[in-house]
C-alpha cells in the first residue's frame, strides 16, 4: 500500500468533493482503499470527507489551518490524483 497526501489552500464546494470521490472510486486512479480530508469551503467554513470503496461521507466540520488530503491504496496514480484535486 502507498499513501498520497497534500496540503492545500484551494477552496472547494461540497459538490466538487462528491464528484472527486466518485471519480476516485472508479478504479482509474488505482485501488483506493481510503481517502479523507479537511478542505476549506468556497462559500465559507470547512468540508470534512471520508471515503472507502463504494461509500463516502461529505459534511461540514471544524476549521483547520490549511486544507489536508490523504489517499491510501495500491497502484495509485499520484499525478492523476493531484490533477483530480487540482493541487
Amino acid at each position: 500500500f502507498t499513501s498520497w497526501g497534500r496540503e492545500t489552500a484551494k477552496k472547494y464546494t461540497a459538490e466538487q468533493i462528491r464528484s472527486i470521490l466518485e471519480e476516485l472510486d472508479s478504479g482509474e486512479y488505482g485501488i483506493v482503499l481510503r481517502a479523507k480530508g479537511i478542505l476549506e469551503c468556497a462559500d465559507g467554513g470547512w468540508i470534512h470527507f471520508d471515503m472507502v470503496p463504494e461509500e463516502y461521507d461529505v459534511r461540514e466540520g471544524g476549521a483547520a489551518i490549511i486544507g489536508k488530503l490523504c489517499v491510501i491504496g495500491s497502484q495509485l496514480d499520484e499525478k492523476a490524483i493531484a490533477g483530480l484535486f487540482g493541487v
